[in-house]
């Protein structure tokens, strides 16, 4: 599963030159993804992961595949979105279907950047696009209360799923995010809420773009915008788009020293990409051998079976059992025949929940 990420924001708030930087290391990375269609507006990009990295360098795999993420270039999000201002709802299509929303704000001055309200205001902006958002959502709902209320008719579970989406829509219209709303048991109504997939449902990082001179330190933007992320337990990251595009070009040595410069140790999109993983309760386990040694995205708390999923339905539907080393027993020991001696090799069932770096062998019959 590649986790999906939505990034929105103002013109002239650097999100274009963060998609470019993001496009630069996709195409540079492009090798690591024979399974990935390359779009005009999707950037996949490897997560970043030494012990991926330690992995290969242990198991000598003919391939290695580590863990992506896809970036979606939202287009068209001006005050009046909602409304068809801009590219108007060209955009809901391509964000309904991400997982998390990055949202960039503006956190630098510079009078050769025209700011579209005239002034460096985060707080403000953010509250722009939030409010296209949530008009989005109020339209998207409304329509679905048409829907339920008609089909309502001699329906008391329907009638039921009508009422909660009625529910919904007022508390939309208070101004409220669909995150806060409280689900209510009915199989109906959740229905219709996994299909509309609503924006203001979804996880935010706020991505706070500063220029060269802080992105060390943030500045009191910075801090304007990490507050807010805070008080509504949102992900956040701090970035120079600038640098980030910049960095692209380079090679690993000459990016270490570059940011050692700035007086940082890695770049704004490694950032993103944990703090998108900490947003969504992500976490990775591997699988390595002479073939390949690979990355495996899944939810914490997924059982064996669940995890197994990612790699082919067949391994869900079939499970048998788990072979798991833990990624420290597993770089300690010569190889998995000595993990298997030393006794560090364990056999799981179907309740085995999967931890962080756990290395898997799954068997199964179909």
């Amino acid at each position: 599963m590649a986790l999906s990420i939505g990034i929105v924001g103002l013109p002239n708030v650097g999100k274009s030159t963060l998609f470019n930087a993001l496009t630069k290391a996709q195409n540079a990375q492009a090798a690591n993804y024979p399974f990935c269609t390359i779009e005009p507006n999707k950037a996949t990009v490897a997560v970043p992961d030494e012990r991926v990295d330690q992995l290969t360098a242990k198991a000598q795999p003919k391939k290695t595949i580590y863990a992506s993420v896809d970036f979606i270039d939202i287009a068209g999000l001006v005050r009046g979105a909602s409304k068809g201002e801009g590219l108007g709802n060209q955009f809901l299509a391509n964000i309904r279907e991400c997982a998390a929303i990055l949202h960039v704000v503006r956190c630098f001055e510079d009078e050769n950047i025209t700011h579209v309200d005239g002034s460096v205001d985060p707080l403000r902006d953010i509250d722009t696009i939030e409010t296209e958002l949530l008009l989005a959502d109020i339209q998207s709902t409304e329509k679905r209360v048409e829907r339920l209320q008609k089909m309502a008719k001699g329906s008391k579970d329907y009638k039921a799923a009508a009422e909660s989406m009625a529910s919904l829509l007022a508390h939309l219209n208070e101004g409220n995010a669909a995150a806060t709303f409280e689900l209510p048991d009915n199989e109906l109504f959740l229905t219709s809420w996994r299909e509309l997939g609503l924006i203001t449902a979804k996880p935010v990082i706020y991505c706070a773009n500063v220029d060269e001179n802080d992105v060390a330190e943030g500045n009191a933007f910075v801090r304007l915008v990490q507050n807010l992320a805070t008080e509504r337990g949102a992900g956040f990251a701090l970035i120079c788009a600038k640098l980030e595009e910049e960095l692209q070009g380079l090679g690993d040595e000459e990016q270490k020293e570059m940011l050692a410069s700035y007086g940082i140790t890695e770049s704004g999109l490694v950032r993103i990409i944990h703090t998108g993983y900490d947003t969504l309760g992500l976490h990775s386990y591997f699988t390595a051998g002479p073939d390949e040694v690979r990355a495996w995205t899944i939810h914490k708390g997924w059982k064996a079976p669940k995890a197994a999923s990612v790699i082919h339905t067949d391994f869900e539907r079939g499970f048998i059992r788990a072979e798991v080393i833990s990624f420290d027993d597993y770089m300690r020991h010569e190889s998995e025949a000595a993990c298997r001696s030393a006794g560090v090799l364990r056999v799981e069932g179907k309740e085995y929940v999967v931890h962080d770096g756990d290395v898997m062998h799954f068997l199964f019959n179909v």
